[in-house]
């Protein structure tokens, strides 16, 4: 996807590396002494954007995925589903070339983790190639892509997809 071997990198390359990637951990990994606002902003501050972008991308997703009115509240006085909504802002917020989503419905209701879930195909659509890992079947069993399923140390295609057709070949 990125076309570079990170073994050859310098530690500042592969700062810019990390930060064309989006990771959502199943557990958060928010800053509690950061606003639901600042959290989500960290991405596009570390990477230089002007606080009027910054503030104009972040209340637009923050009122997308439903906390708009949370924005100056702390991430302990969230509960876990309002936690993991700030989390995947956090993580898709730049835009990044790549999405690693550990759980990411997980603490959710499946209305949210439907609306979520529309969130990553949009974000799809735009470039970004995005890796779901989860045990939620239902939200899954909604959405036609294909899927590599791991049962008991077996891997399996499900869904039609041509590229993970001809890019699994050796993984069995």
């Amino acid at each position: 996807m990125f076309d570079q071997n990170i073994n050859d990198m310098e530690r500042s390359e592969l700062s810019a590396l990390r930060q064309r990637i989006g990771v959502v951990f199943q557990e958060f990994r928010l800053l509690p002494h950061l606003s639901t606002f600042d959290n989500v902003a960290l991405p596009m501050r570390i990477s230089g954007h002007a606080e009027s972008e910054i503030k104009s991308n972040v209340n637009e997703l923050l009122e997308w995925v439903g906390l708009g009115d949370y924005k100056n509240v702390l991430p302990l006085t969230l509960s876990g589903g309002q936690q993991q909504r700030v989390a995947i802002a956090r993580a898709v917020i730049a835009r990044p070339k790549l999405l690693l989503a550990d759980e990411p419905t997980g603490n959710l209701d499946d209305n949210i983790g439907f609306r979520l879930m529309h969130l990553f195909e949009q974000l799809n659509r735009m470039g970004t190639t995005i890796v779901i890992a989860t045990h939620n079947q239902t939200i899954m069993d909604k959405f036609g892509h294909a899927r590599l399923v791991l049962d008991s140390g077996h891997l399996s295609v499900q869904g039609t997809s041509n590229w993970i057709e001809k890019n699994i070949e050796g993984v069995y």
